[in-house]
């Protein structure tokens, strides 16, 4: 099982109506590497999303469909965009907190080379951006823009 922290947040945030590209939306996860990596996913192929307790990131999750994509954020040392994660699942309750929620994903791929939380800062293009804005929130939409943006930069197949 994949677990998160997060630091409390100043609650839910309304979906933005720009962020799908195509018919699939796209969100980021962060996760320290030491508790759940990019390469225990690649290695147990799928995996129940959990952990997340911060409103904020929960309110994302809760927006997650089956079909959706999730780029996979490892959080501590080179901060980085590594990979990324089909969801399998829509959002649901989790059993053992009812104020959070779970999905289900399975390991899509990698991104290489990976993205690292300078060079996007560097672009200056994603500035309004929770993950530029609000460094401690752990999972949150992507935007249309960023995808396009990196999609251009990197390898990443299937995403």
């Amino acid at each position: 099982m994949a677990r998160h922290s997060d630091e409390p947040g100043s609650g839910p945030v309304a979906p933005n109506p720009h962020r799908s590209v195509g018919n699939i939306t796209y969100f980021l996860a962060k996760t320290d590497p030491e508790t759940y990596s990019l390469d225990d996913l690649e290695r147990d192929r799928s995996t129940v999303w959990d952990g997340v307790t911060n409103a904020q990131a929960v309110q994302a999750i809760r927006r997650m469909r089956a079909g959706d994509r999730m780029l996979i954020y490892h959080s501590g040392g080179e901060s980085a965009v590594v990979g990324w994660a089909q969801i399998r699942s829509d959002a649901r309750d989790d059993a053992a907190n009812p104020r959070s929620a779970v999905i289900d994903v399975e390991f899509g791929g990698r991104i290489d080379p990976p993205v690292t939380l300078k060079e996007i800062k560097d672009t200056a293009l994603f500035a309004a951006w929770a993950l530029v804005k609000q460094g401690r929130l752990s999972t949150m939409e992507a935007p249309a823009g960023f995808i396009g943006w990196l999609k251009k930069q990197r390898k990443a197949p299937g995403l």
